[in-house]
């Protein structure tokens, strides 16, 4: 399949030298900011594919000039390094050397340089539907859980409050049936329908890139309805030369009186390069808006992320990564819901649950890179381990319950090799990729377990054929074998395929964009909680398959950007079983269709934006539920966002604000209640003191109006016995940090 992947492409590009020249000519719209000089380097490296060769230490203490607008990749870099002191010299259409710019006094010297580094990127992987959260992203939003990171993400929602049992939506479609990796290891978390399944420190990311529906072959097996890839910090984003240095930063919230510490220490020299990142968060039960306080919503979080690194002087690199997140509290009896009315006396409103999520990656890559060389071997392991008191019926005339532990741990060996191959109009990767993944449930009545394993290949061809074209596509095919809690085994064999392009109709002002992809995803294995050694599989699971299409358009001028798309995700046979012994293979079929609408204008110093996502969600033709929809989807309907930030340069402030809308949700089912809407704002002021270690304070205000309600994707809106767990009222979170 890779094999004539490669050649189709290869014979569909003949005029290789041409395009290529072509494609470093052609402008591009960027929106870069001013950073330090090495990160803008990588990050107009990854938009436009271009090579940049430098001496080692002559992008230390530099800030590039921030590039916005629609121009050449030659005149954008030309941009970015003004008044930096750095100029290049062009090798080649889309290769460029860094070289000290020229001054009066030194015009006739001579200087001797350094070792010289190569900074080069294939182009990002651009889908019809990517949402990138950036590392300056990130810091502008100082996000607190993995909500606060996808916050002005209409189609992104995050339920519950608490970051252990928080779940991601895509589209309305639950993570579990996206690709979801960390530092590229495959994650599988699917423990407890009342957990969440990818907790995750945001104190540790860089980024977040989501495809929301169509995936390209190389975002890894599971890529039902889109993509998750989180990538967290090295030294190399607090370094820029070698040396060693310090970051720590303290928060304190005043809702439940939450404090959060920070510490990082990182040290770079000749090559080897480590860090060690370490967080521990503690605080009291939040007040919802009415002023309540919400029950079991204590923060007790550790986590930490280690990584170490070594770069030989001819760009072999090797790094291991190792991160782990510890959730320790007393939490609602449902940890995702707030209560439920009707239940019996004897069960408590709160209890025990330890949640502990470790991922250790071992990762090899080339930072020279040829045309035909550009590997990338990852082997990963990932496990989640949730224990929590099972409670039974009080015995005779006691109104003591019995209890004893329920186990449940999910764990995945994982790892690809792959390779990105330059022609002349782009790239195309190929690859194998593999998982071993487990899940099992004990306590001491019963154990039960399931396996699941698959080796894969694939090809992603991401091409510029024409001017003004830019396609990508490509094909993976996966063999996965499936053992079920009764040790039979069934093997299945399925084909993925994925196209997108966009056409720029205008030059520069207005560009067409459109995907379409059908995907696999093998036998999905059910979760810990409701697993059961007594099910009746029959003659074995369906496979999980998915159809997606996306199609939309995006305008821009002079720094205002207009964009909209329509969507829509067919998923069939997904797996949703329960613990009755017939229920093993219970399957729904889900369909999430909409649009989304978008507009903004950026400045040198600044930027808004405002957001609508019409989202509808149907399971099995009925509107979707949150239970129905457990590990499947939820409802979402309509959602605006509004943001924007201004940094006055002068006085080293920024301030900005976010405003959430979500809207009255009437399409339930008969019987269940109408969601209701909410409206949330929230402001914050940051001031850099350069001089004093970089010392950054920040005030944040969050939910300013003291608004009571659940993110629309938490668990059991639609039903009147369930209290749903709500957010917190208003919070003032302030913070220090400072980089020694």
């Amino acid at each position: 399949m890779t094999s004539t992947a490669l050649g189709a492409t290869l014979a569909a590009v003949p005029a290789a030298a041409q395009q290529t020249t072509a494609s470093a000519e052609r402008p591009a719209a960027f929106a870069l900011p001013a950073q330090p000089l090495r990160g803008a380097l990588d990050a107009f490296s990854r938009q436009t594919g271009w090579q940049i060769g430098f001496p080692g230490t002559l992008t230390d203490g530099r800030t590039s000039h921030a590039v916005s607008g629609s121009m050449p990749p030659a005149q954008a870099l030309e941009s970015l390094l003004t008044g930096t002191g750095v100029t290049y010299r062009l090798s080649g259409p889309a290769t460029a050397t860094l070289v000290p710019a020229p001054s009066a006094s030194s015009a006739g010297d001579t200087m001797a340089l350094g070792p010289v580094s190569v900074m080069a990127a294939a182009p990002a992987p651009t889908g019809p539907a990517q949402i990138l959260i950036t590392k300056e992203d990130l810091e502008r939003k100082n996000p607190s859980d993995i909500r606060d990171v996808f916050a002005n993400e209409p189609g992104v929602r995050v339920g519950s409050s608490v970051p252990m049992s928080q779940k991601v939506y895509v589209n309305g479609v639950e993570e579990t049936n996206l690709s979801v990796s960390i530092d590229g290891s495959r994650q599988n978390n699917k423990v407890f329908h009342h957990n969440g399944t990818t907790l995750i420190d945001p104190a540790f990311l860089k980024t977040a890139r989501v495809d929301a529906g169509v995936a390209p072959a190389d975002a890894g097996p599971g890529a039902l309805a889109g993509s998750i890839a989180y990538e967290t910090k090295d030294a190399r984003d607090f370094l820029e030369g070698d040396g060693v240095g310090a970051f720590v930063k303290s928060s304190f919230g005043t809702n439940g009186s939450v404090f959060t510490n920070s510490l990082a220490g990182y040290g770079r020299h000749k090559g080897l390069e480590g860090l060690g990142y370490v967080t521990y968060a503690k605080g009291g039960r939040f007040k919802s808006g009415d002023g309540g306080k919400v029950e079991g919503t204590e923060t007790d979080l550790k986590s930490g992320l280690a990584k170490l690194a070594y770069e030989s002087d001819v760009g072999h690199r090797v790094q291991v990564s190792y991160e782990r997140v510890y959730d320790d509290a007393p939490r609602p009896f449902r940890a995702n819901v707030g209560s439920i009315s009707g239940r019996p006396a004897w069960e408590p409103r709160v209890r025990d649950y330890t949640l502990d999520r470790q991922n250790l990656v071992f990762t090899y890559t080339d930072s020279q890179p040829t045309d035909l060389w550009n590997p990338k071997v990852v082997v990963a392991y990932g496990r989640t381990d949730i224990e929590t008191p099972i409670y039974t019926r009080p015995v005779g005339a006691s109104t003591v319950p019995g209890s004893y532990p329920g186990k449940g741990a999910t764990s995945s060996l994982n790892g690809k090799l792959e390779n990105v191959f330059t022609v002349g109009s782009g790239t195309i990767t190929t690859g194998t990729d593999f998982y071993v993944d487990h899940a099992k449930y004990e306590d001491q009545t019963m154990t039960a377990a399931e396996k699941a394993r698959n080796v894969g290949i694939y090809g992603q061809a991401r091409l510029t054929p024409v001017e003004r074209v830019r396609l990508s596509f490509g094909l993976r095919g996966d063999q996965q074998w499936f053992q079920g809690t009764t040790g039979e085994e069934w093997a299945n064999t399925g084909a993925s395929h994925n196209i997108s392009g966009e056409v720029d109709i205008l030059p520069e002002h207005l560009t067409a964009k459109v995907g379409y992809s059908r995907s696999w995803g093998g036998v999905q294995l059910a979760e810990n909680f409701v697993m059961n050694p007594a099910w009746r599989y029959g003659a074995g699971p369906q496979p999980v398959t998915a159809t997606n299409l996306t199609a939309g358009l995006v305008a821009r001028y002079q720094g205002f950007t207009a964009e909209g798309r329509v969507f829509r995700t067919d998923l069939d046979d997904v797996r949703a079983p329960r613990f009755a012994v017939g229920s093993g293979t219970l399957f729904r079929d889900v369909r999430s269709k909409g649009y989304e609408l978008g507009l903004g204008y950026t400045w040198d110093t600044g930027y808004v934006r405002a957001k609508y996502a019409n989202i509808d969600v149907t399971i099995d033709g009925l509107p979707a539920d949150s239970d129905t929809g457990t590990y499947i989807a939820t409802p979402v309907g309509r959602v605006y966002t509004i943001g924007g930030a201004h940094t006055i340069p002068n006085w080293e402030l920024t301030v900005g604000a976010d405003v959430e809308i979500v809207l009255d949700h009437n399409k339930v089912q008969a019987g269940q209640k109408p969601l209701k809407g909410y409206e949330t704002v929230n402001l914050f002021v940051e001031h850099k003191i350069p001089h004093l270690s970089n010392l950054t304070l920040r005030a944040d205000v969050r939910n300013l109006f003291d608004e009571t309600y659940a993110d629309r994707a938490t668990y059991g809106q639609e039903f009147g016995t369930v209290t749903p767990l709500y957010q917190p009222g208003r919070t003032v979170l302030l913070t220090a940090s400072a980089k020694f």
